[in-house]
């Protein structure tokens, strides 16, 4: 029995329905006592419960301006009535007015030169949606036209965020403070103590795959600076996945790396490649991770020796993604990161090792896709085949570091590397279709038999970033 379960029992049972935050406004309990109390009296029977998600949107900085100042496709369309050139627009206009022109149809283009294709009536009808999106999401929270409403997600024009209701009834059942009924002589010997959490048997066993296969494991801290999460990785300073739309910012500064010919070549990569003035303050902002590549980052900076034998490291750790929850998302969830660093090492390489990883993991069919990722050159997705639902299911990405990211971190070069998800295979190993199930504390699904299977012995961490792999592949 928990203490403060009478204080709780006490609003619910004089209201028909009531929520978490309002019986912790009406006891002296916080909100995370009243949810493990309602779990408790629920439990008991005493009361039922049932959860409410909604989605809300927020418009960004970007939205705002366009509001302000236009459009830039509605630019582009308005220099195709003058006959201009691509050469002739301005670089919001080229990067990312002409795009959206494009899809919507406003434009063509022949020959270099930017053709009208709508009239000046659908310009203004399509200002008039816009505008009229814009103030809807700024009054209610959301807008009545979902294409539309795609279309300013994907722009990374809006923030959606979801706020879940827990709503409480009480079922009449009689309660009392006695806890004298309670049977209190359980056999020690025939006592559950605990069980192990699939998402670490999970892990120990991922460490004993790599491990036996020749890896050694990389650590690091959940929070980072922005240059290893993002500048180490070549990511220009303004792409979108740094907005806070994708990363969660802390308060304060983390400094660069004391290397300052290290900071001093990523900075010559950034400013050579992507032709802008790279910004030291910018790279000093602390994020907390979104990817275990941060990790990757760090280690092949390490390297001494130039990788003229193999290094091969891997890493399992929580990153973090400022999105919505759903079915198959969350905001924290696990990564499997690797890395071969070898003078030697080939594309082959990358896919034999993911392929044994995978066959060893249980997946016996695995096929390649060719894929787009900022930092490496080629890349590729890993899909598995789950005989069970008879379809392919993409569980990662992988590909070569880009030249502008290992050379400049240690002047090597290639670098294989992946970014595996965890949760994503063990939810088709335990046939589970929402991601959320590993953390509701359902000790029904905790104790299950199936989750047995998942164990097995953990092994050594080692911790030196600048050690060398086993020689070989």
């Amino acid at each position: 029995m928990y203490k403060g379960e009478d204080e709780v029992i006490d609003v619910v049972s004089k209201n028909k329905k009531t929520t978490l935050t309002e019986i912790s406004k009406k006891t002296s309990l916080n909100e995370d006592t009243v949810r493990r109390i309602t779990e408790s009296l629920k439990a008991s029977g005493h009361i039922i419960t049932e959860t409410s998600e909604s989605v809300s949107c927020s418009t960004t900085n970007e939205f705002d301006d366009y509001y302000a100042n236009g459009f830039p496709e509605f630019s582009v369309f308005m220099k195709a009535q003058q006959g201009v050139h691509v050469k002739d627009l301005s670089g919001p206009e080229c990067s990312i007015g002409l795009r959206w022109a494009k899809v919507k149809g406003f434009v063509l283009i022949e020959n270099g030169n930017i053709i009208p294709a709508k009239t000046m009536g659908e310009l203004e009808s399509e200002k008039t949606k816009m505008k009229y999106a814009y103030e809807q999401i700024r009054q209610s929270g959301n807008c009545d036209d979902p294409v539309l409403l795609h279309e300013l997600a994907q722009r990374h024009l809006i923030k959606k965020s979801t706020k879940i209701v827990t709503f409480v009834s009480y079922t009449g059942k009689p309660f009392s403070k006695d806890s004298s009924g309670f049977d209190v002589n359980v056999p020690a010997a025939n006592a559950t103590l605990g069980k192990t959490h699939p998402i670490t048997k999970m892990t120990r066993r991922i460490r004993s795959i790599m491990t036996d296969m020749g890896f050694k494991e990389m650590e690091g801290n959940l929070v980072e600076s922005s240059f290893w999460n993002f500048d180490a990785l070549f990511q220009p300073q303004d792409h979108p996945a740094r907005e806070l739309a994708d990363t969660f910012y802390l308060n304060g500064e983390i400094s660069l790396p004391n290397d300052k010919k290290l900071v001093e070549r990523v900075k010559k990569s950034h400013e050579d490649g992507w032709k802008y003035d790279w910004s030291p303050k910018e790279a000093s902002k602390a994020v907390l991770r979104t990817h275990t590549t941060a990790l990757s980052a760090r280690y092949v900076a390490a390297i001494k020796d130039k990788a003229k034998s193999p290094q091969k490291y891997f890493a399992i750790g929580r990153v973090f993604r400022n999105e919505a929850t759903d079915y198959k998302h969350l905001a924290e969830f696990h990564q499997v990161e690797g890395i071969i660093v070898w003078e030697n090492a080939t594309f082959s390489d990358l896919l034999g090792t993911l392929k044994e990883f995978y066959r060893k993991l249980g997946f016996e069919k695995i096929r390649f896709r060719p894929s787009f990722f900022p930092y490496t050159e080629p890349s590729l997705e890993v899909e598995v085949y789950f005989e069970k639902k008879k379809q392919w299911l993409e569980l990662g990405g992988a590909g070569i570091f880009r030249p502008e990211v290992s050379i400049p971190l240690a002047g090597v070069y290639p670098v294989l590397a992946w970014g595996l998800s965890l949760e994503r295979p063990l939810m088709l190993l335990l046939d589970l279709d929402d991601i959320r199930t590993f953390y509701k504390n359902d000790l029904d699904f905790l104790v299950s038999p199936n989750n047995v299977a998942m164990e097995m012995p953990s092994t050594t961490k080692v911790q030196d970033p600048a050690s060398s792999g086993r020689s070989g592949l």
